[in-house]
C-alpha cells in the first residue's frame, strides 16, 4: 500500500495541497495494516486503528483521511474496502473566534517589549504589529524574506494552495518592519529571513507559540470558553475590523468581501466568512441599514 499513499500524495499535492498531517496518517495507517499481514485495505482494520486516536475529532480525522485515500485507490484496486462516511458521527462545530481589543493588542505588546535578550522584545513586537495590521497567517508572516518587502507591499510567496499574492501595507506598518530590519541588535544578515532571534536564526512556529502563551499570561488576557487567547484571532480580528471600516452600502460592502478574500489569500469567499463575526458595531450597521431600507430610504 505504500507506493500507492506515495502515488496518491503526488497526485494531490500537483493540485497545491501540503498535506504533510494526511501523509503521517497514511504512513501510520499503512504500517499498522501491515503488521496484521494486510495489503490491502480492510473497513475494520480502517475502524481499529482510527480508535487509536485520543478524542474524537481525532478519531474522524483518521478515519476520514483513509476513506478518502481508499476511494481512489479503490478505483485501481477494487479488492480495497471503501469505509461509508460518518461512521464516528463527528460534526464539526464552529468555535467562536477570539477578537482582540485594541487595549488587550496594547496590552499583548507591552508584555513583548519586557521579554528577555536584547533584540527578541523588538522581534515579537514587529511580528504581532505586522499580523494585526495585515491578517498575515503566522506561516506566512515566518516565512517573510527580506527581499519579499517591496516598494507596493509585502510579496507572499506559494503558501496556501500554492498561491502567491502581493499585500499592499500601510506606510505606518511599512516604517516599523524596516526599524526592526535596521535596528541595531539584529545580527549581521547571513540570513535572507525577516524574523530572527538573537543569534540571528529564522523563527519557527514552534519557537513562536509558546512565546505568545507567556505574553498571553503576562498581559492578563482573560479566558473564554476555557480557552487561551490564540495567535490566530489576530487574523479573524484584522477580517472583522476590515469589514466594519467598510463604506455603508450593499455595493461597496460586495466589493469590500471580494478584496478581503483575496488579500487573506482565499480561495473562495466562503472561507473570509469563517473569518468573520458579529460584534456590537457591525449589528448596530445592520440595524441602521435594515431600518434604512424597510423605510424606503437608500441603503
Amino acid at each position: 500500500m505504500i507506493a500507492a499513499v506515495e502515488g496518491y500524495l503526488a497526485v494531490r499535492r500537483l493540485g497545491g495541497f501540503a498535506l504533510s498531517n494526511n501523509e503521517y496518517l497514511l504512513r501510520s495507517f499503512v504500517a499498522y495494516a501491515s503488521a496484521q499481514e494486510e495489503a490491502v485495505i480492510r473497513t475494520t482494520t480502517v475502524v481499529a486503528w482510527a480508535n487509536l486516536g485520543p478524542s474524537l475529532a481525532q478519531r474522524h480525522r483518521r478515519y476520514e483521511t483513509v476513506r478518502q485515500f481508499a476511494t481512489q485507490v479503490h478505483l485501481d484496486d477494487p479488492r480495497h474496502d471503501v469505509p461509508p462516511a460518518g461512521y464516528f458521527g463527528y460534526r464539526k462545530t464552529r468555535r467562536p473566534p477570539r477578537l482582540y481589543t485594541a487595549t488587550e493588542i496594547d496590552q499583548l505588546l507591552a508584555a513583548a517589549a519586557d521579554l528577555p535578550d536584547t533584540l527578541t522584545p523588538h522581534t515579537y513586537g514587529a511580528l504581532i504589529r505586522l499580523l494585526v495590521a495585515t491578517g498575515l497567517r503566522i506561516s506566512e508572516a515566518l516565512a517573510l524574506q527580506i527581499e519579499d518587502l517591496r516598494g507596493d507591499g509585502l510579496l507572499i510567496r506559494k503558501t496556501k494552495f500554492q498561491k502567491t499574492r502581493l499585500v499592499p501595507l500601510h506606510e505606518t506598518a511599512r516604517t516599523g518592519l524596516e526599524q526592526y530590519l535596521h535596528h541595531p541588535a539584529r545580527p549581521p544578515c547571513r540570513t535572507p529571513w525577516v524574523f530572527v532571534s538573537d543569534r540571528g536564526a529564522p523563527l519557527r512556529y514552534r519557537d513562536v507559540h509558546p512565546v505568545f502563551r507567556r505574553l498571553v499570561v503576562r498581559a492578563r488576557l482573560d479566558r473564554r470558553g476555557g480557552r487561551a487567547p490564540p495567535l490566530h484571532g489576530l487574523r479573524h480580528t484584522f477580517a472583522v475590523r476590515a469589514l466594519a471600516a467598510t463604506p455603508t452600502g450593499r455595493r461597496h460592502v460586495g466589493q469590500a468581501m471580494r478584496a478581503l478574500a483575496t488579500y487573506l489569500g482565499h480561495v473562495s469567499i466562503t472561507s473570509t466568512y469563517w473569518y468573520l463575526e458579529a460584534t456590537p458595531d457591525l449589528l448596530a450597521e445592520v440595524a441602521t441599514v435594515s431600518e434604512r431600507f424597510v423605510c424606503g430610504a437608500p441603503a
